[in-house]
């Protein structure tokens, strides 16, 4: 594990794929630990190259769109959007 600074706009899954692009393999998902310090599993090899795309990485902070996912759900299940809702409130 090596320790960056972390970005102010982070998207992990974003940072992943930016360092894969790049062919810097990520085991596992960016840490940030207790003391609030930004970790990434990769090789010592390729330190250089991650620091320039992790200072340049500004994650999204947009939710996927999973709409298609709920609609097929929802179907599946026989019910509505409104009374899904009512079986959760």
């Amino acid at each position: 594990m090596i320790q960056f600074t972390k970005p102010i706009n982070l998207n992990g899954t974003e940072l992943i794929s930016e360092l894969n692009n790049a062919n810097v393999m990520v085991t596992g998902l960016p840490l940030i630990d207790d003391n609030g310090n930004f970790w990434l599993d990769i090789a010592e090899s390729d330190i250089t190259i991650a620091t320039l795309i992790v200072a340049a990485h500004d994650g999204t902070i947009f939710a996927p769109d999973n709409s298609v996912a709920k609609a097929a759900l929802l179907e599946k299940l026989g019910i509505t959007e409104e009374e899904a809702r009512l079986l959760l409130s």
